[in-house]
């Protein structure tokens, strides 16, 4: 069976899982396999979900059907003196799929963390650090395009700035995902639940990701991926697609040589974006179109114009 689980599946069976029977170790499998698509959110469940049994296991509970809501309340309180709200309250969103799934396939007669609540978490601003519009062309300006890297991280960094694109739909992307339409050069986001989001290119971006394409020769290749990682030794694209972890640390170092101080990281550039749009008069709702939000409220998170703000009553303090 390992042969056809997907990628970031549990390695191995928890011990109440493997206590409650073939049925429900498969139920179990099948919860990963086929109601989670995304690979991160399977990652992020099923560290989660078995971190929760084993949990239970050490507190005495023997199989699934022993786990009742006061193991579920206590897991989740335990996990809020250790972790932020927002990874708590995901942990119990886990356990609670999970649970509803063992449901709806009768390994289990009542959720056991339907009736728990998480931690209370309100958010009005995003935590992700922005960059001021000048840093941002700083950075962009100080990356050496005279080697493939140095034209694949400027394009990279520069449709994330420009096409307000998440980090994930970015590295996701092909070669023929960048065309020509209405003369001009678009680009083409697989965003999460399969959206699919098509936005024209800002005339920088267009300028980075042509010289991108023509400088590495991409062009040849309309299937392969946009963003390659680098050869070893040969300074060359490969045909392997560049990993989100490799790209946070390219943008470390890519920060860190242009002497910019705030650590950012690979949503830092969709908020500067964003906030940049904003602050020279665009409107909150077609920013929530061009970034493929499907409310405004999500805009919100990225939209700092508050911070400079804030900044200048600072100011005013004066002794």
């Amino acid at each position: 069976m390992n042969q056809l689980l997907p990628d970031r599946m549990p390695t191995r069976l928890p011990g109440v899982v493997a206590a409650s029977g073939p049925e429900a170790a498969v139920r179990f499998l099948e919860f990963f396999a086929s109601a989670i698509r995304n690979p991160h959110t399977r990652r992020a469940y099923t560290h989660a979900a078995v971190d929760f049994c084993a949990w239970c296991a050490d507190v005495g509970a023997r199989s699934l059907t022993e786990i009742r809501p006061l193991h579920v309340a206590s897991w989740v309180e335990l996990q809020t003196r250790e972790r932020a709200a927002p990874t708590a309250k995901q942990r119990l969103a886990a356990v609670r799929h999970l649970f509803d799934w063992l449901v709806t396939g009768q390994i289990v007669p009542v959720n056991p963390a339907a009736a728990v609540r998480g931690p209370s978490h309100i958010v009005k601003t995003g935590r992700t650090p922005v960059l001021a519009p000048e840093e941002a062309r700083a950075l962009l300006d100080s990356i050496d395009v005279s080697a493939p890297v140095g034209l694949r991280d400027r394009a990279l960094i520069g449709l994330m700035v420009y096409g307000f694109a998440r980090v994930g739909a970015a590295l996701g992307m092909r070669v023929d995902d960048v065309f020509v339409q209405r003369r001009r050069l678009w680009v083409r986001l697989h965003e999460k639940g399969g959206k699919r989001h098509e936005m024209p290119c800002h005339h920088s971006l267009e300028a980075y990701l042509a010289e991108y394409l023509d400088g590495t020769g991409l062009r040849d290749d309309p299937q392969g991926p946009l963003f390659r990682t680098i050869g070893r030794g040969t300074g060359r694209l490969t045909a392997t697609q560049l990993p989100q972890a490799n790209a946070h640390a390219m943008i470390r170092r890519r920060a860190r040589a242009a002497g910019i101080m705030t650590k950012v990281g690979n949503h830092s550039f969709r908020a500067t974006g964003i906030t940049a749009y904003l602050l020279n008069g665009g409107t909150l709702e077609t920013a929530a179109a061009m970034a493929s939000h499907a409310s405004t409220r999500t805009t919100q998170l990225y939209d700092r114009r508050q911070d400079e703000i804030s900044l200048d009553e600072v100011e005013r303090i004066r002794l």
